[in-house]
């Protein structure tokens, strides 16, 4: 798997970097992590379009599935942009990003919590 070896030479690259130039071994583990997304960026359109047929013959409504894939999207970005601060050192942005990511996901969670709960009063006698 191409990934799994771009993976490897980079953080050996970025280990090798690290010492003498720290800078550019941020931007190549940036770099990196760009370039795997868009290697696996075909495979993720065709989760999100199998799941999204699947909702069609579930007779699902797609608000909630495109809810849910945005929650698992931000999910992915947040940790992403906090794994890149926490590799430049700086721990307390990584964690005020985890922090933004877990308010947003709770935003956009609402309504779908909302229908669950409105499902569950309607079982209740």
């Amino acid at each position: 798997m191409p990934i799994v070896g771009i993976g490897i030479v980079v953080t050996i690259l970025a280990l090798l970097l690290r010492e003498q130039r720290p800078e550019l071994a941020l931007l190549l583990s940036l770099a990196a992590g760009v370039l795997i997304f868009f290697l696996i960026l075909d495979r993720i359109t065709v989760v999100f379009n199998l799941l999204e047929q699947l909702a069609f013959r579930a007779d699902m409504d797609l608000f909630y599935l495109n809810t849910v894939l945005r929650i698992v999207a931000l999910a992915y970005i947040t940790q992403f942009g906090s794994q890149i601060c926490r590799d430049a050192g700086e721990g307390a942005v990584a964690g005020k990003i985890e922090l933004a990511g877990k308010i947003m996901i709770m935003l956009l969670a609402i309504p779908l919590l909302l229908v669950i709960l409105d499902s569950v009063l309607r079982l209740l006698p």
